[in-house]
């Protein structure tokens, strides 16, 4: 488990001002695949993943679904809606047994007016966020199949994170049934291992040379 010193924005505050701010924090235990805030429903604060997996998904009104992006220990969902006031545009479950911390609105607008530092390793971190999705946008539109998953397989495998069939396909923007076959093609030429849940890499230069990488490095515990 992760301490609040290990959350970017808040790594340069003082023992002092961690301490402060850890009292306002309110941790919850959830288990695997329980859901954190529903899509839709008001929200009135953020969430700091201390430990555990989760993943961001946006349904469509056709039922379908898309992972926004997977988070991990340090990381933080819920944080679009902090000055809007609005309602969560998605829902957050759980991959694993997670333990997150909430911190409520007002609380946290309070600690930032006497620590304005944190606003701006805020921002940084929004801004980093928003390039990702910029550049999964480009992806969906020029990209085939084959170099979304790739390129997801590859930071899976780097994450520990393991999903579904399903998952991955809504990871990637694809159909079950093609992310079935493109992964059923990729095991047939030895450069993936299938195991259920567990996607194995097995040749790297060839996952790599399919993949587009985002030409910025995320932290590794975010998978956008």
């Amino acid at each position: 488990m992760v301490e609040l010193k290990d959350f970017k924005i808040f790594s340069d505050l003082s023992p002092k001002d961690l301490s402060e701010l850890e009292s306002k924090i309110r941790k919850i235990k959830y288990g695997r695949g329980e859901i954190i805030f529903q899509e839709g429903a008001p929200a009135f604060g953020f969430y700091l993943v201390f430990e555990g997996q989760v993943k961001l998904v946006k349904r469509t009104l056709g039922g379908k679904k898309q992972i926004l992006k997977l988070v991990g220990p340090g990381e933080i969902i819920g944080e679009t809606t902090l000055f809007d006031k609005g309602v969560h545009i998605a829902y957050a479950k759980t991959l694993t047994k997670t333990v997150v911390g909430f911190l409520e609105r007002g609380d946290f607008f309070d600690f930032l007016i006497r620590h304005p530092p944190v606003v701006f390793r805020l921002f940084e971190k929004l801004s980093e966020e928003l390039k990702a999705f910029q550049c999964k946008l480009a992806e969906r539109s020029y990209n085939g199949s084959k170099e979304r998953l790739a390129r997801i397989i590859l930071r899976l495998g780097e994450s520990g994170i393991e999903l579904s069939r399903t998952e991955l396909a809504e990871m990637a923007g694809v159909s079950s049934k093609t992310a079935i076959r493109t992964l059923g093609e990729l095991e047939e030429r030895g450069v993936i291992a299938v195991d259920d849940r567990k996607v194995t890499v097995l040749d790297h230069k060839s996952l790599e040379a399919m993949a587009e990488p985002f030409p910025f490095r995320l932290s590794d515990n975010l998978i956008i």
